[in-house]
């Protein structure tokens, strides 16, 4: 940025925070007339943005400094509140959030029952259906769109990026009458007397439902026969009756990040070392990050066999008889790890594609995050004991791929107990 059109920007900024709006645009305007230095151009269409009075104009000078960085947060969230995305009055300081509610609050009970004998349906491990317990009545799920992905500078603009689910719920069984509270992590559960099956429907947005789910895709009996295949190849011997696997849902944040990576470096050209210098674009499509610390470890190398992308949108009859996690973290902190992965990943790619360069230098500071999405994904899950210690076994719901902890030795010889042979 030239000293002079450093000047212009810097008294128009002056003159606006003065609320002298008319000098402020004067200065600015003056500065896109002499600048032709990306930062300049990109500040002064910024505030010109914001001392207009027309939408029009104010739409105009925010598309060109979004032109020049499609990536920075202030824009975008200026764009999203002419867009009417985000409401002035939604905009939270996230070091000042409003404390969250923990009283008790009554929520409504989708009970799922067979139309041909009044007994209970369930989500079969097929993907597809819910069927009777009774009668083995089936019913099909109609094809699900796909959920598209939230905007991510709406989201932590208006603080439901920053939350997390904490009031617990009651709900009434329309089975039996009875009453129940359950905890805030709670997505179904079943009567404790009647045995029905119900999804917990509260306030969405307090419980922030997800946006997706990947379907569970086969039952016990297969999820056993994963299993079986995964300690015959490691050779494992537990201690004692190993419990079949039980299914259920956990949730996962998923982020779409893009950004243009300037990188500088010295190359050998002409017998002679010469400077270097260029973008290295990026795109990365749902990084994921499990939003409940318990099975993340576990998860974490599971999530890239599920199909993300393709995602249906969430519908609550995928949970009819199936536990599911609500989640813990917050999708701001989730956000953070995910960047530091596409960092990694940056590092990778640029020293992959510049091999032949030498003192190699790039910033990632342009890397932004552009949606987001909490996708529900299937697992089976089980612990074995060996040597007195307890090992977690996950078993990914749709391909059946597993991910445990394992001792260093084992031998043979439990498989029959999982069979009851």
């Amino acid at each position: 940025m030239a000293e002079y059109d450093n000047d212009m920007v810097r008294m128009g900024i002056i003159h606006y925070k003065s609320g002298e709006f008319r000098a402020a645009q004067n200065y600015f305007e003056r500065a896109l007339m002499v600048a032709d230095d990306h930062e300049t151009r990109f500040q002064a269409n910024l505030h010109l943005s914001r001392v207009v009075e027309d939408p029009a104009q104010k739409r105009r000078y925010l598309e060109e400094a979004l032109a020049l960085e499609p990536a920075n947060a202030l824009a975008r969230r200026e764009m999203a509140i002419l867009d009417g995305k985000i409401k002035q009055e939604d905009i939270v300081n996230p070091d000042a959030l409003p404390a969250q509610s923990t009283e008790t609050r009554n929520v409504q009970a989708d009970r799922f029952t067979c139309p041909k004998c009044g007994a209970r349906m369930v989500f079969d491990g097929d993907g597809h259906s819910l069927v009777c317990e009774y009668c083995t009545r089936n019913q099909v799920l109609g094809n699900q769109a796909v959920e598209e992905e939230q905007d991510f500078i709406v989201a932590m603009a208006t603080g439901k990026g920053h939350r997390k689910p904490v009031a617990m719920q009651t709900f009434h069984c329309q089975g039996c009458g009875a009453d129940f509270i359950l905890p805030p992590t709670a997505k179904s559960t079943n009567c404790a007397y009647c045995a029905s099956v119900h999804v917990i429907q509260g306030d969405a947005r307090e419980l922030v439902e997800p946006d997706a789910i990947v379907p569970m895709g086969f039952n016990q009996r297969e999820a056993i026969r994963y299993l079986v295949a995964w300690v015959e190849k490691h050779q494992i011997k537990p201690q004692g009756k190993v419990q079949p696997p039980r299914g259920m849902y956990l949730p996962v944040w998923t982020f779409d990040i893009a950004g243009n990576i300037p990188w500088t470096g010295v190359v050998y050209k002409d017998k002679q070392y010469v400077q270097a210098s260029g973008v290295h674009p990026i795109f990365f499509n749902d990084i994921s990050i499990p939003a409940t610390p318990r099975l993340a470890e576990l998860l974490q190398p599971l999530l890239t066999k599920f199909d993300l992308p393709n995602a249906p949108l969430y519908d609550p009859r995928y949970l009819a008889g199936w536990p599911a996690e609500v989640y813990e973290r917050a999708m701001s902190d989730a956000s953070l790890d995910a960047r530091q992965q596409a960092v990694q990943r940056v590092k990778q790619q640029i020293h992959a594609q510049k091999s032949q360069l030498s003192d190699l230098s790039y910033s990632a500071s342009s890397i932004s995050i552009l949606s987001f999405k909490l996708v529900f994904v299937p697992v089976w899950i089980t612990e074995y004991t060996f040597e007195n210690r307890q090992y977690t076994v996950l078993i990914n719901g749709t391909d059946g791929s597993v991910h445990g902890g394992m001792p260093e030795r084992g031998v043979l010889g439990w498989l029959g107990n999982l069979f009851g042979e």
